[in-house]
C-alpha cells in the first residue's frame, strides 16, 4: 500500500523509535525506582535502631558500594553491547554464550570481595574511622556477603532480558521484592536487629533472581528453537577474551563516576563546617540517586537500542536511535534541573529531611547548583549509553576521568578549600566536570561513522558464527 505524500516512511520509524524507547524505559524506570524505595526502607529501619547503627551501616554500605556493586554493575555493562548486538542480528547462541560468562565472571570477582568485606573493620579504622562505627560497619558487610551472589545473577539476567527489549518481567519482580522486603526487614529487624536488616536485603534481591531466572527458563523453552540453539556451554578463549576486553572499561566507567561522588562526601568532611556540610550533601544527594533512576533507565535503552540497530546491520537506524535517546536525555535534564530548583527553592526538599534550620537552608542554596548539574546529567547518562551501545565504552572512561578528577575535583577542592566557597564550591567542582564530560562525549559521537560502527558489528557476528561451524561448506 503506497504511503500517503504528508507521511513519509522517515516519519514511521521516527514514530515506531519513539514507542519502542517508551516500552523499553517506562518498566526500567518503576524498576529503578523499586530500588531507591527499598533503599529508603532499609535506611528508615535502620535510623529506629539508633544513631550508632545508622552511621555504621551507612558507612558500611558506602564501602560496599565502592568495592562491590559498583565493580559487579559495571563489569555487566559488557553484556549491553554484546547481547543487544547479537539480538539485533538474531545470534540466540552468543546471547545465551554470554549470559553464561558474565555470571561466572561476576561470582568469581565476589570471592575476593567477599574477603575483602571480612576485613571491613581493619580497612575503616586505618582510614581514619571511628573503632566503634567501623566495627559496625563490618558486623552489617558480613550479613550482606549473600548479596554479592544473588548480584551476580540478577545483574546478568536484568541484562540478557532488557538487551532483548524485555523490561516488564524486571519491573513485576523488582515490585515484588519491594513489597515482600516491607515484612521481611520488620520481622527480621525484630529479631536480629542490625543483621536483620542487612540479611533483609539480599532475601528481597534473591526473590528477584528467582523470578527472573524462572521466566527466562520459561521463556527459553516457549521460544523453542532459540533454546535448542545451545551455546550454552560452549564459550572459547576468543569468546572471554571479547567480553573481558569490554568489561574493563564498563566496570572503570561506572567505578569513576560512582567514586566522584563518595570522594565529594570525603572533601566535605574536610570543610570547617564539616559536620553541617556532610548532612546537607548527603540530603542534596540523594535528590540525585532520585533522579538517576531515570538516567540510568534512559541510559540502558540507548545502549540497547543503539546495539540492537547495529546487530541488525542499520546503521541510519542506530544512528535514530541515538538522536531520539539525546533528545530524550535533553528533555529529561530540562525537567529534572526544573524540579531540583523548585526544590530547593521552595525549601521542601530539605524539610523532607530535617527540621533544623541551619540544614535547611543549606540544602535550599546548595540545590540551586544541584539543579544545573542534572541539566547535564540527563544527556551524560545518554551518551554513555550510546558509547557502550557501539561496544566502545572506553570512551566514556576516558571522558570521566578528564572530566571528574582532571577538572571537577581539582577544582571543586580549590574553590571550597582554599577559596572558601564551601560545599557550593564543591558542587560548582562537581558542575564544571559533568560539563566537560559531557562535551567530551558528544565530541567522541559527532565523530561516529555509523557505517563503520555497523560493518564491525557483521564482523562480530560472523565471527562468533564461524567458530561454532568452522567448516560452513559442509553444512546441509
Amino acid at each position: 500500500m503506497e504511503q500517503p505524500k504528508h507521511q513519509p516512511p522517515e516519519c514511521l520509524s521516527l514514530r515506531t523509535e519513539l514507542r519502542t524507547q517508551w516500552r523499553i524505559s517506562v518498566p526500567l524506570v518503576a524498576m529503578n525506582f523499586t530500588w531507591f524505595a527499598k533503599t529508603a526502607i532499609t535506611t528508615a529501619f535502620l535510623g529506629r535502631l539508633g544513631e550508632l547503627p545508622l552511621a555504621g551501616a551507612t558507612l558500611g554500605f558506602t564501602l560496599g558500594n565502592v568495592t562491590g556493586y559498583s565493580l559487579l554493575n559495571g563489569l555487566c555493562g559488557a553484556m549491553e553491547p554484546i547481547c543487544g548486538q547479537a539480538f539485533g542480528a538474531k545470534n540466540a547462541r552468543l546471547l545465551h554464550k554470554t549470559l553464561l560468562m558474565a555470571t561466572s565472571l561476576l561470582l568469581a570477582v565476589s570471592i575476593p570481595i567477599a574477603f575483602l568485606w571480612l576485613n571491613a573493620e581493619r580497612i575503616l579504622i586505618n582510614c581514619g574511622q571511628q573503632r566503634e562505627i567501623a566495627s559496625v560497619a563490618r558486623r552489617y558487610l558480613i550479613y550482606l556477603i549473600p548479596d554479592l551472589v544473588v548480584t551476580s545473577f540478577i545483574c546478568p539476567l536484568k541484562a540478557y532480558l532488557s538487551t532483548q527489549n524485555v523490561t516488564v518481567p524486571i519491573m513485576l519482580s523488582s515490585a515484588a521484592a519491594v513489597a515482600l522486603h516491607i515484612p521481611a526487614t520488620l520481622l527480621l529487624a525484630r529479631a536480629r536487629g542490625l543483621e536483620g536488616i542487612s540479611m533483609a536485603v539480599w532475601i528481597s534481591d534473591l526473590v528477584v533472581a528467582i523470578l527472573l531466572a524462572i521466566y527466562v527458563i520459561l521463556w527459553e523453552r516457549r521460544k523453542g528453537g532459540n533454546w535448542k540453539e545451545g551455546g550454552w556451554f560452549e564459550q572459547g578463549g576468543g569468546e572471554w577474551g571479547r567480553l573481558l576486553k569490554l568489561s574493563g572499561p564498563c566496570c572503570l566507567t561506572t567505578c569513576l563516576e560512582w567514586w566522584c561522588y563518595e570522594i565529594v562526601v570525603l572533601l566535605a568532611g574536610r570543610l570547617r563546617t564539616a559536620r553541617r556540610s556532610v548532612g546537607v550533601l548527603a540530603i542534596v544527594i540523594n535528590f540525585d540517586y532520585l533522579l538517576y533512576s531515570v538516567m540510568l533507565s534512559l541510559a540502558t535503552c540507548a545502549s540497547v537500542r543503539v546495539a540492537n540497530e547495529l546487530g541488525a546491520g542499520r546503521a541510519m537506524g542506530a544512528r535514530r536511535a541515538a538522536r531520539v535517546c539525546l533528545c530524550a536525555g535533553a528533555a529529561g535534564g530540562g525537567v529534572g534541573g526544573a524540579a531540583g530548583a523548585m526544590a530547593g527553592a521552595s525549601g521542601v526538599w530539605g524539610k523532607v529531611f530535617s527540621r533544623e534550620g541551619g540544614v535547611v537552608g543549606g540544602v535550599r542554596r546548595a540545590m540551586v547548583v544541584m539543579a544545573a548539574v542534572e541539566v547535564v546529567n540527563f544527556p551524560l547518562a545518554v551518551c554513555g549509553g550510546v558509547v557502550r551501545g557501539t561496544a566502545r565504552p572506553w570512551l566514556g572512561m576516558y571522558a570521566n576521568v578528564c572530566g571528574f578528577y582532571v577538572i571537577g575535583l581539582p577544582l571543586g577542592a580549590v574553590l571550597a578549600l582554599k577559596l572558601g566557597f564551601g560545599l557550593r564550591g564543591l558542587l560548582l567542582g562537581l558542575l564544571g566536570g559533568v560539563v566537560v564530560c559531557l562535551v567530551l562525549l558528544l565530541l567522541f559521537l559527532a565523530r561516529i561513522d555509523w557505517d563503520a560502527e555497523c560493518r564491525k558489528a557483521q564482523m562480530l557476528q560472523d565471527l562468533v558464527n564461524d567458530h561454532h561451524n568452522p567448516n560452513p561448506s559442509s553444512s546441509p
